[in-house]
């Protein structure tokens, strides 16, 4: 069975991050200092850029950082995704994200299958068809949203200290989610955390195809034609890419 996440402080952290274990970064801001007896009325300054001390004193990922591994890092990724060919060039705009939040998670959750970009990318097409604005329901705004159709319950459960993830949490705010950087990261996050659920609920590794079965909540669905229907453009969009060749 997959086993539990978890992380010690003395293992060797990602190499993409700027802060050790239990620290993440804070981009430079404006910060307003309080009044005092020196300066009666207060005054605005600038905080320098900094490692900030997680409250849990485990690994959190905060936007600021979630933006600098990209902006630093998957500039120098290989996009080599291939097209889906419903979406023709729309489909390949977020091959760098794709690609390298696939591979942070898997190097940092080490899995004993790792997760194929690929199929990151089919079940991206499945939930949004590259949409990263659309919302499941436009009248509620905590319902799925983004490219990988995130619901505020579930951001909430990425960032809670005291939750389901003992570690590795995600801490955004539900406007972020609408950001693809942000969302695919969230994501893919997400899908592991489904993969180990998955894993607990057959009492063996689950695979990745069974972790999208989770994902997209059809353990609880009735209908059996519903849980078809949901699943075969995941499908077909996954087998395209699988049997692509760039």
């Amino acid at each position: 069975m997959a086993k539990k996440e978890s992380s010690k402080e003395d293992e060797k952290f990602h190499p993409w991050r700027v802060c050790p274990y239990g620290e993440h970064w804070v981009e430079e801001h404006p910060l307003r200092v309080p009044p005092s007896e020196k300066n009666p009325l207060g005054y605005m300054t600038v905080r320098r850029a900094h490692c900030a001390k997680n409250p849990t004193g485990r690994d959190q990922l905060y936007t600021d950082e979630i933006h600098q591994i990209r902006n630093i890092h998957f500039t120098k990724i290989d996009k080599n995704l291939c097209t889906i060919q419903d979406f023709k060039e729309i489909g390949n705009a977020y091959d760098d994200l794709i690609i390298g939040w696939t591979q942070y998670w898997n190097e940092i959750l080490k899995p004993s299958e790792p997760l194929d970009p690929k199929l990151v990318k089919a079940l991206i097409a499945s939930e949004s068809s590259f949409n990263p604005t659309v919302l499941a329901n436009s009248k509620n705004s905590n319902s799925a949203r983004g490219l990988l159709q995130l619901t505020n319950a579930t951001r909430k459960i990425l960032g809670d200290e005291n939750g389901e993830l003992k570690d590795h949490l995600i801490t955004v705010t539900r406007s972020d989610l609408s950001d693809p950087n942000i969302n695919i990261c969230s994501g893919v996050r997400w899908l592991f955390q489904k993969r180990y659920i998955a894993s607990k609920k057959l009492k063996r590794d689950a695979s990745w195809e069974e972790a999208v079965f989770e994902y997209k909540g059809l353990s609880t669905a009735k209908s059996e034609d519903k849980k078809r229907d949901i699943l075969n453009s995941f499908l077909r969009y996954y087998k395209e890419l699988k049997v692509c060749k760039k």
